[in-house]
């Protein structure tokens, strides 16, 4: 179910950052930047964690989380450097990680989290 969520939300972010950045690329660059580099991160999440690839899986899912949580405060707290014009997490400029995943209901901040969770589960039974 995870690796399906992650695929999932690979496929959202890579639709929604090359959309982007085919059509509007210069209104918000670093924006849209961001929101390919989440989709990179997501599919490669996605390919670890379907193949068992674990140090890959922890690599891109703790790289995500504190992606998730540094865009989403910086969306908010000072949006202009992110090159957005609001922090509407819906609107026309906003990345993946604007208000931490809120325009995507705020998976992007959960997911990680699960993911995290997880490995540490498999971490376990693999120890027993």
């Amino acid at each position: 179910m995870l690796v399906a969520v992650y695929a999932i939300l690979a496929i959202a972010a890579t639709g929604r950052s090359v959309f982007q950045i085919i059509d509007r690329f210069g209104e918000a660059p670093v924006a849209f930047t961001l929101s390919a580099l989440a989709a990179m991160v997501y599919l490669l999440a996605t390919i670890a964690l379907a193949l068992g690839w674990r140090r890959v899986a922890l690599a891109t899912i703790c790289f995500e989380l504190a992606g998730v949580l540094v865009i989403g405060t910086i969306s908010l707290v000072s949006p202009a450097l992110l090159g957005l014009d609001s922090v509407d997490p819906f609107g026309r400029e906003a990345t993946v990680w604007s208000a931490y995943g809120a325009g995507y209901l705020l998976v992007p901040l959960v997911l990680p989290v699960l993911g995290l969770l997880w490995l540490r589960r498999r971490a376990g039974v693999a120890a027993v």
